[in-house]
């Protein structure tokens, strides 16, 4: 089975934690997609926010090759991983359920941004009913130093310093170069996570979870792409937690931003079935 390739973790909740929830509606399946470096440890975390809540939760990291490697060299090798990803979806038969992404930092949005693709382009996936996008500390553009310092993060005390430095060395020529001096030629090969979403956003609600104190992703690159894309009609929510550092409010706000989640899920929930019972209501009458 392709969904086999790539190592997720799937959490059902109990039926009756579902049922008092969403009383007879399909219960939502909540994708997870971790930032660079994601343990499961921290992500299961995160996922207990739904499960709590009676979802369906989806956990994946993306391997730091491909964030940090691939993406940076222009190959696409994320793009059958969320192929993989929305596979899953079928192999567990819950394709008709109401689907919700859970971001986090640049390695989730990468990883989201060919999903989203897949989704515009691929019939296959026409059918899935995505509801809404939790987007943490995301999305960044062009930011070298952010890069570093998530590198830096990732790879942690255990790596020698003489690699280290080497390493975060060619990381920083090849994204300076690939990224920024020659990304007005490159783009129209390889665009980048945050114009290709930019360009041709979904059409999916999006609530943004993020920190001017943020170290890696600019509060100003946030802010930017949700006004773009709010201009090109996406419905966009955010909230700006003003002191946690990069993907640290949960760690730092837990209850509120637990709530914050669980609150803009259950608005999706609530927009869906508007839209059905117009759509019923449309059907009857003619």
């Amino acid at each position: 089975m392709a969904a086999d390739e790539i190592d997720y973790n799937i959490v059902f909740p109990d039926a009756g934690t579902s049922e008092r929830h969403w009383q007879g509606t399909k219960e939502p399946v909540v994708i997870l997609l971790g930032w660079a470096g994601c343990r499961d440890k921290h992500l299961s975390k995160y996922s207990s926010i739904y499960n709590e809540q009676g979802c369906v939760t989806i956990c994946y990291t993306a391997p730091l090759k491909t964030v940090f490697i691939s993406e940076s060299f222009g190959y696409k090798e994320l793009r059958s991983t969320a192929l993989k990803l929305l596979e899953i979806l079928y192999d567990y038969e819950v394709e008709n359920s109401p689907i919700f992404f859970h971001i986090f930092s640049n390695g989730g949005f990468m990883l989201y941004r060919y999903i989203v693709e897949l989704l515009h382009s691929d019939k296959q996936f026409s059918s899935l009913c995505v509801i809404g996008a939790v987007v943490d500390s995301a999305p960044g553009s062009g930011n070298v130093r952010g890069a570093l310092r998530a590198l830096t993060a990732t790879l942690g005390p255990q790596i020698s310093p003489v690699i280290r430095y080497i390493l975060l060395g060619l990381f920083a020529v090849a994204v300076f170069l690939l990224r920024i001096v020659l990304y007005p030629l490159t783009k129209y090969i390889h665009k980048n996570h945050y114009d290709a979403v930019q360009d041709r956003p979904p059409t999916w609600p999006h609530f943004f979870l993020y920190s001017r104190a943020d170290q890696v992703i600019r509060h100003g690159d946030v802010e930017f792409f949700m006004g773009t894309v709010k201009q090109k009609g996406v419905a966009v929510h955010s909230f700006d937690f003003l002191s946690s550092p990069h993907v640290s409010h949960f760690r730092d706000f837990p209850d509120q931003y637990a709530h914050k989640c669980r609150e803009f899920l259950v608005c999706c929930m609530k927009d869906m079935e508007e839209t059905e019972k117009k759509k019923r209501h449309h059907v009857q009458s003619h």
